[in-house]
């Protein structure tokens, strides 16, 4: 994977800042659950799994096999260990895996991080069963998507982290890198998460969350701390609604 190293303090970083609350993903639960038509018999392919968040809800959601490919060290100590999920070395380009022996994969804000996405994909589809879907969550620049980047958290806040997320795979160049290798969009969709913690709780986070963000590392100290002056007014103001974030989600078949 590219653009950051997870080493193990910022894995720590990246779990106590970014990992989601169960609560807040019931429309993802729903829009995977769209799509994916899950079966128990199923096995799901969890690529650059991270600190396992999704590998979790899919098998306690769905109770199916999840895969969880990962290939920081520091990140797959953080998956959770349960008899639904297999921890396994790997990355979107090289998976450790036999020829059609999943019936989907899953890939959630890591798009950025694969430095050949055309490979990847090529891989993707020698893992995936015929017609199994690929569900990507996040990960892409939203330059040319109606909305822009309405709704997404950290850019409300520090708008210039637009600037890094720019840089990123648009759905165009994702979906012609797997069109490439067999696949085609089936679903294009915004979908939104909830968080219980508060708009403070966000602002205590947010120097940890800059260790372990791509987005938030690529601001000048400058625009960090004009983000947290945006903030700090705001929790001052703050209003009984929940924080929530609105992120794509690009299906594949």
């Amino acid at each position: 994977m590219a653009r950051i190293s997870y080493d193990e303090p910022t894995a720590a970083a990246y779990k106590a800042a970014r990992d989601l609350p169960r609560d807040g993903l019931a429309e993802w639960r729903e829009a995977v659950r769209r799509h994916l038509r899950p079966s128990p018999e199923m096995t799901v392919l969890d690529i650059g799994a991270g600190t396992g968040v999704f590998a979790a809800a899919f098998s306690d959601w769905f109770d199916v096999n999840v895969l969880a490919v990962e290939p920081s060290d520091a990140m797959r100590d953080q998956i959770p260990r349960t008899p639904n999920i297999q921890v396994l070395e790997g990355h979107a380009s090289a998976l450790p895996l036999p020829d059609e022996s999943t019936d989907a994969a899953w890939l959630s804000n890591v798009i950025q991080h694969i430095p050949d996405l055309g490979a990847a994909a090529h891989e993707i589809r020698r893992v995936l069963r015929p017609g199994a879907p690929v569900l990507i969550r996040a990960g892409m620049s939203r330059q040319g998507l109606p909305g822009g980047y309405d709704g997404v958290e950290n850019v409300r806040w520090f708008p210039e982290t637009a600037r890094t997320v720019d840089t990123f795979p648009s759905v165009e160049e994702t979906c012609r890198a797997f069109a490439a290798a067999g696949f085609r969009q089936d679903a294009l969709e915004r979908v939104r998460e909830t968080y219980p913690a508060s708009l403070a709780d966000f602002l205590g986070q947010v120097d940890t969350l800059r260790r372990a963000d791509t987005t938030m590392r690529g601001l000048t100290e400058d625009e960090f701390l004009r983000g947290k002056e945006r903030l700090r007014r705001a929790v001052d103001a703050a209003s009984p609604e929940p924080r929530s974030n609105s992120l794509d989600l690009l299906v594949l078949r």
